[in-house]
């Protein structure tokens, strides 16, 4: 296979967590045979210091012409003023939108050997294999706003159209998972959210008759992540209400780290990355964690690419490196060894690079079983 990828490093641990996943799709491309390209581009506070915009002209024509992207992180201290017109995270949104990257989706799942790294009591991780559908482009965060002498406002809005796309993408990957979708809204309160449960009931009545489908508030969703975590399989929700308990969710890992994302439009083209953020003060020290960057490659592999063995390859990698102890400084308890960035790079390569070792081989116990589709 030949494919483009557009590359975006961003700001402060972003180009050294890109750079990793970059080595790992080089050594996909090596071991099976494909051609990738590369277009490099600047997103963030990066771009705004050197031509004043988050999200130059250059870089979202770059965009439109691959074939998927691969991120790093937006931000940094020296632009978090709110009140500045212009900030890293508006040129994140702006190319969300304007690829109709609808559908965040975000894995959360468990290596044993992680376990104790979460805050969470070990016996509720047991079992913890949670996919969260978040709706990307619509809702309150693209809304109209207002302020005026002593107040704000604002407007969050959904339509039919957007509620039933992205209610869609959790369908289908329920439907090669568990079967279960726990749809969350606040619909004793928002008229959004009675709009919103009354579209994915129709849906997956019509669509995914098989699947099994509940709704719960987003109060209730949030103690249920932390009370029972193995009780979800797929999560299915709206913008503010998903960024929120994706952050929460990540907690059940044990660190930012490990987490990657996946955003999707129709069609193949998808924006890859960590949802960790750009973490300033470690930037440019050599210990951030890749392993986040190097499991979005895996998904920008499965869900562009259609290249499902070479994501499980990837993912099989990375789950073996840090079963053997490849383990960065956020995984760690103070005082003891840790790898740096690129030693957790080079292990991964190395597993996949290792001579005369098929696929197969490349298996991990996890904390529980996979579902076959």
């Amino acid at each position: 296979m030949r494919a483009h990828i557009a590359v975006l490093p961003g700001d402060g641990i972003g180009p050294e967590v890109v750079a990793q996943a970059r080595r790992v799709l080089e050594a996909i491309a090596t071991r099976f045979g494909h051609v990738f390209t590369w277009s490099e581009r600047s997103i963030g506070g990066a771009a705004l210091d050197a031509c004043g915009h988050p999200l130059p002209a250059e870089t979202l024509a770059a965009c439109r012409a691959a074939d998927a992207i691969l991120l790093g992180a937006v931000g940094g201290p020296r632009w978090d003023d709110p009140n500045l017109p212009l900030r890293p995270e508006h040129g994140l949104l702006r190319l969300r939108k304007e690829l109709g990257l609808f559908a965040n989706v975000r894995p959360v799942s468990l290596l044993p050997s992680l376990i104790a790294a979460s805050p969470i009591k070990a016996e509720l991780l047991v079992g913890v294999d949670i996919v969260v559908v978040r709706e990307l482009i619509g809702g309150i965060y693209f809304g109209e706003k207002q302020r005026g002498d002593g107040w704000a406002s604002d407007l969050c809005v959904y339509s039919e159209t957007e509620v039933a796309r992205v209610a869609r993408v959790a369908g289908r990957l329920a439907a090669e998972r568990l079967r279960r979708v726990t749809s969350v809204d606040k619909a004793n309160v928002l008229e959004t959210s009675r709009l919103w449960r009354r579209v994915v009931s129709q849906v997956f009545a019509v669509e995914f008759p098989l699947v099994e489908l509940e709704h719960m508030l987003v109060d209730s969703c949030a103690m249920h992540l932390i009370r029972q975590p193995a009780r979800f399989d797929v999560i299915l929700t709206e913008n503010m209400f998903g960024d929120i308990l994706t952050d929460e969710a990540s907690m059940l890992a044990g660190s930012l780290g490990m987490l990657p994302s996946a955003s999707l439009a129709e069609g193949s083209l998808g924006l890859y990355e960590p949802i960790h953020g750009s973490a300033p003060d470690i930037a440019g020290k050599g210990i951030a964690n890749p392993y986040a960057a190097i499991l979005s490659a895996a998904l920008l592999l499965r869900h562009s690419l259609g290249l499902a063995t070479e994501a499980n390859a990837v993912e099989d990698a990375v789950a073996l490196a840090v079963e053997g102890g490849v383990l960065t400084a956020d995984l760690t308890a103070a005082g003891e060894r840790s790898a740096s960035t690129s030693e957790a790079g080079d292990a991964v390569v190395a597993l996949l690079l290792r001579p005369g070792e098929p696929h197969e081989t490349l298996t991990h116990e996890r904390v529980s079983e996979p579902v076959s589709s």
